[in-house]
């Protein structure tokens, strides 16, 4: 059986006591009282404002004017900077010019369109050329002596004559056909072309009006980063100039700008070269002053709202799940010494964090409250980023049935208690509830009023003389 984690302490102050002596201490017995008893978590903690805004540069250009320095406080509104930057208005006028150019209607003019070819025919000549052929075998034929042969010649000739002339109006019929079959074609193509031209003129139509989507948003993203040259508090705090330079902030303009139909006057060559002409030689490298060069993204100030402070703990796995909202606290912040601050719990989050020496913990979040010292005087409210120790009383019970932490031992999975009866030392399982630092409530297992061991409690024995 091993001492009850928590209560070392005080089993550690009470051995000590007892190392004076050659022989081993001796059991000491208290009675079960009723008290209140409070379970405290503690957690580190850092502090946090209600908001943080960092302002960066719109675009490429020199801070014209600066109206605040280090540490001024600022409403909402208020302006800060302005910044010059020819390369944003050339792009903003390049915008309005693109957009002018994709407003115009496109039109299809001319007649409707038709298609025609020409009739098919066999040549005049073919015919002519043939007759002669047929005429120049007669002669041929009537010239051979013999009249037999002369006779069968002839009657050859006539009847291959005879099936020339079937075979010329068989194919002039085809030809016909064919001819017709191809007039009927051309005048169903010369239909799907006037559709197809009505149609392309609803599909220019469509890409008319998506360029001019473009063109419109590139005029409002064009304008909008002209207007965020003059540099506003989006909320009232605290300011803090400059910051590291940034290279990733950089002209989300010219990626609209690039994505716009070519042949829009330009404007994508434009954008451009007016960013190559403006784009300042350095950058800001965190100073920020008057007549300084600045890049696209460069920091040019963060306002920190510190109206209410919050805190950002740290709750190990163990103790996490006892943390509810609303959840009361104390903290307490090294740079103050001996003051103390309250707090409220207003969020437990559910996303682990590996700790330093194993295990996880979870944050939780607290606004923090006024503080004072130990003679009652205000405290000073503390700084964003200031480390700070946070008390978390997780449970409290009025009235209970308390032991002191030194009686309870860890035997196994089971928490005992070793209770006086009848002088001799009885073992008792208990069950907890909330457990302090000094005293632990027990919701079962002894009543008020018993006797049990509260030193020693870790050598005791069934049975043994505690008289």
């Amino acid at each position: 059986m091993t001492p009850r984690r928590g209560i070392v302490p005080l089993l550690a102050v009470l051995l000590a006591a007892g190392c004076s002596s050659t022989e081993p201490p001796k059991a000491q017995v208290a009675t079960v009282t009723r008290t209140t008893v409070s379970e405290v978590v503690e957690a580190p903690a850092t502090v946090g404002a209600r908001a943080t805004a960092t302002l960066t540069a719109p675009a490429s250009g020199t801070v014209a004017r600066l109206y605040v320095q280090d540490g001024d406080t600022v409403k909402k509104g208020q302006i800060i900077a302005k910044i010059s930057s020819p390369q944003a208005k050339r792009q903003l006028s390049a915008a309005r010019k693109a957009d002018s150019q994709a407003a115009r209607p496109v039109s299809f003019g001319g007649a409707p369109v038709s298609v025609r070819l020409p009739r098919l025919r066999l040549p005049a000549s073919f015919d002519a050329k043939v007759a002669t052929s047929f005429a120049r075998a007669r002669k041929a034929a009537r010239s051979v002596g013999d009249r037999t042969v002369r006779a069968r010649l002839l009657a050859a000739i006539d009847a291959a004559e005879k099936r020339q002339r079937a075979e010329r109006r068989a194919l002039g019929a085809v030809l016909d056909g064919l001819t017709r079959s191809i007039d009927q074609t051309l005048s169903q193509v010369s239909g799907q072309v006037s559709a197809g031209m009505s149609g392309l003129s609803a599909s220019m139509a469509s890409l008319r009006a998506a360029s001019r989507s473009q063109t419109r948003a590139a005029v409002r993203a064009a304008e909008q980063t002209v207007d965020a040259l003059v540099v506003k508090a989006p909320f009232g705090g605290i300011v803090t100039l400059g910051g590291a330079s940034s290279a990733g902030g950089a002209a989300g303009l010219d990626a609209l700008v690039s994505q716009l139909p070519a042949g829009l006057s330009g404007l994508t060559g434009a954008g451009q070269a007016g960013a190559a002409a403006a784009a300042p030689a350095g950058r800001s490298g965190g100073t920020i002053a008057t007549g300084v060069p600045v890049a696209a993204g460069d920091p040019i100030v963060t306002v920190t709202d510190v109206s209410v402070l919050t805190l950002s703990a740290d709750v190990d796995e163990t103790d996490v799940l006892l943390v509810r909202k609303g959840t009361p606290a104390e903290v307490e912040f090294d740079a103050v010494t001996g003051g103390t601050y309250t707090a409220t719990v207003t969020g437990v989050g559910v996303a682990p964090k590996e700790g330093a020496t194993g295990g996880v913990s979870y944050p939780v979040r607290l606004r923090l409250g006024r503080g004072s010292y130990d003679d009652g005087g205000a405290a000073p409210a503390p700084k964003p980023g200031m480390s700070a120790v946070v008390r978390l009383a997780v449970r409290r019970s009025e009235n209970a049935t308390a032991v002191p932490a030194s009686a309870i031992v860890t035997s196994g999975r089971e928490m005992i208690v070793w209770a006086e009866h009848g002088g001799k030392a009885e073992r008792r399982v208990v069950r907890l509830g909330a457990q302090g630092d000094a005293v632990v409530e027990i919701l079962s297992g002894v009543s008020p009023g018993e006797r049990v061991v509260v030193r020693g409690a870790d050598t005791v024995r069934p049975g043994q003389s505690l008289t």
